[in-house]
């Protein structure tokens, strides 16, 4: 009779080189601070925000213009 495996029993692993690499501030791609993630400064958190808050990160779409009706062809 053969007694069942051990839950420990493991097909032997692979092992694969692994690179583990500094995050970079996702403006500039200098290191990031861990104050300011995902940035690397203050600066580049509000160059950021500034062009959230001037619509520079906006998805283009096909609207009709102001006062175009979509009945119109």
């Amino acid at each position: 009779m053969t007694k069942p495996p051990k839950s420990t029993d493991h097909p032997p692993a692979t092992t694969a080189a692994v690179r583990v690499t500094a995050a970079k501030c996702v403006r500039c791609g200098t290191p990031v601070q861990p104050r300011f993630r995902p940035f690397c400064s203050q600066r580049c958190a509000d160059v950021d925000l500034g062009q959230w808050a001037s619509g520079g990160y906006r998805i283009p779409t096909a609207e009709p213009t102001v006062g175009q009706d979509e009945d119109e062809g």
